[in-house]
């Protein structure tokens, strides 16, 4: 890709997000969000997060960006890890300290992570937070300075939406009234209803394929161990609507870029 090319991408992707606002940095929807454990399609996102950590990770010490109202870091607490939660939106910490008063969750900004030292963390876990993240360059921003709190031998598993989640009927969600979604290429938005909660407020996410996930990667000088699309079984006790032949999630396990090594000199 020349950098012609780059620009052209980068130029696109701030005219397709204009506007674009978080929808969980809201106070009602923290409200009910908070509710939320991991029922139907979002059981399928957390079925196989154990065994893929457990592979993966050698140590015990997690930052979870993008907490939330913190399901994602009691779900780290429970599999042994000393975590710490970070999230932009104070009103989902806010819930999340009422749910966990002994939890660690600290508020960050726009991809600050300062506060935190280098090589820290045996793995940081991400769930749905790059749904929501607009840009190819705040995307690159963000998985940079997680790399930068990685350890050595140390991982992100990276959680997010399959662009099919956008276009399909879920058991957790709906899309069907935003026929617009088909239409949608990487870095447009796009609207999904969560049936699992009372607000029923559509959310507003990004679609990023795979194609453009590999190109972040690249660019935040990450590369890719393994990458996990789980599916449904017909004897989980869901009433499964397309999770059975089609992934509605991705799970990508990173490392940073091992540094390419000079040729030696004869």
């Amino acid at each position: 890709m020349t950098f012609e090319q780059e620009g052209r991408i980068t130029k696109k992707m701030r005219k397709k997000t204009m506007g674009f606002s978080n929808s969980y940095e809201d106070a009602k929807r923290a409200e009910a969000y908070a509710k939320l454990e991991f029922p139907s399609t979002y059981y399928l996102a957390y079925r196989d997060l154990p065994e893929i950590i457990f592979e993966h990770v050698k140590g015990r010490k997690a930052i979870d960006f993008g907490c939330g109202t913190g399901r994602s870091t009691r779900f780290l607490q429970r599999l042994g890890f000393d975590v710490v939660g970070v999230d932009i939106s104070e009103d989902m910490l806010k819930k999340a300290r009422e749910l966990n008063p002994e939890g660690d969750y600290r508020l960050i900004r726009d991809g600050n992570f300062s506060q935190f030292k280098d090589g820290t963390y045996d793995l940081a876990l991400s769930a749905f937070t790059f749904d929501n993240i607009p840009t190819m360059e705040k995307k690159v921003k963000n998985f940079r300075e997680l790399g930068r709190l990685l350890k050595n031998e140390g991982r992100i598993v990276n959680l997010v939406s399959s662009p099919e989640i956008y276009t399909h009927e879920w058991a957790s969600f709906s899309t069907k009234d935003f026929p617009e979604n088909k239409k949608a290429k990487s870095g447009d938005k796009v609207k999904i209803i969560q049936t699992d909660i009372e607000d029923k407020r559509p959310v507003e996410d990004v679609v990023w394929t795979d194609e453009y996930y590999q190109e972040t990667f690249k660019r935040a000088e990450l590369e890719p161990v393994n990458i996990y699309k789980p599916l449904a079984r017909e004897d989980e006790p869901y009433e499964w609507v397309n999770e059975t032949r089609i992934a509605p999630w991705v799970i990508y396990v990173l490392k940073n870029r091992e540094p390419s090594r000079s040729p030696r000199k004869r």
